[in-house]
């Protein structure tokens, strides 16, 4: 398939969308805030992934980890778009609130996913690559060119904001 890929096979190109096509959504849902957003992210993700499939190295990783990288990128590139990241934040220390557990076993992935795009898009990106993708703020700042307090402030209101979203929610 990568082969195939490599010579601009469109069979490939198109075996290969349709096997990666789950695993990729399920990422640019994540920065997006509906599946037509997510459409967007991955048509633009896969245009990249074809053009630069010679830059692949599988022994550096997987072509599931390449591409989810594409894709991240893609999603941030998507929210930057939306709404420019605001520098004018700076917190040293953040009050973390805490979220009602029992409210959340209730929920489905899909109903939490669905609270979570409702942030505003750099809160949304803070909170993603924080919460679910595992990077520490000092990462997050450099991936979105702000400051470690900035990125701090976002998730921060990322979980204040959703606690009152599922406090709403179990009222």
């Amino acid at each position: 398939m990568i082969e195939g890929c490599l010579a601009n096979d469109r069979k490939a190109q198109k075996l290969l969308y349709e096997h990666l096509y789950e695993f990729a959504m399920t990422i640019a849902l994540r920065y997006s805030r509906d599946e037509m957003d997510a459409a967007d992210i991955m048509s633009h993700a896969f245009v990249k992934v074809f053009k630069s499939i010679r830059t692949f190295d599988s022994s550096k990783g997987s072509l599931h980890a390449w591409i989810k990288r594409i894709v991240v990128n893609e999603g941030l590139d998507h929210i930057k778009s939306r709404n420019r990241f605001s520098e004018n934040v700076e917190l040293e220390t953040v009050a973390e609130p805490g979220i009602n557990n029992s409210v959340l076993e209730r929920m489905g992935a899909e109903e939490i996913m669905k609270l979570i795009q409702k942030l505003p898009p750099a809160t949304h990106a803070v909170f993603v690559l924080y919460a679910v993708e595992g990077y520490n703020h000092r990462e997050i700042a450099e991936r979105l060119n702000i400051s470690e307090g900035t990125s701090k402030w976002h998730l921060s209101e990322a979980r204040k904001t959703l606690q009152q979203q599922l406090t709403q929610l179990n009222t």
